[in-house]
């Protein structure tokens, strides 16, 4: 059976009249991940190397095997720079931070706005930066 959506999984939530009959008929669909599981599925997905990403995203040699293996949840602004280095939809973004624990991508706040269009144009970590430099923005924690 395909996966359904979030809005169809609060739609059939809302006409529930039994809760648990609900999450015993969508349990496939109602799987937690963790960040490291959720993040390794992506990258299965979409075809990304560990080596890759760590390089793309620039959060560190040291410190990106610590997110991949599931012993460090990287900080909003290193996932963010994860999807931006997987080239990832906003929406896949806001998954990765959601599995992560952080909030979502906000459009009325600047700085989540100039990254949210990073994501949709498919800029880089670099040239994220650049439009945040330009706007007097926080810089991304880019490491070597």
């Amino acid at each position: 059976m395909p996966a359904k959506d979030t809005e169809q999984l609060e739609n059939e939530l809302s006409a529930a009249d039994d809760v648990k009959k609900f999450l015993t008929d969508n349990a496939e669909n109602l799987r937690e991940f963790t960040f490291a599981e959720y993040l390794k599925r992506i990258m299965a997905e979409k075809n990304f190397k560990q080596r890759d990403v760590i390089d793309g995203s620039y959060v560190g040699s040291g410190y990106g095997p610590h997110i991949f293996s599931g012993r460090n949840i990287p900080s909003r602004e290193k996932v963010l720079m994860i999807a931006l280095a997987m080239k990832l939809s906003p929406d896949e973004a806001n998954y990765l931070l959601y599995y992560a624990g952080h909030e979502n991508l906000y459009a009325r706040n600047p700085w989540d706005a100039i990254i949210r269009f990073a994501l949709e144009k498919q800029k880089t970590v670099e040239e994220t930066n650049e439009l945040l430099r330009d706007s007097n923005m926080k810089l991304l924690p880019i490491r070597d």
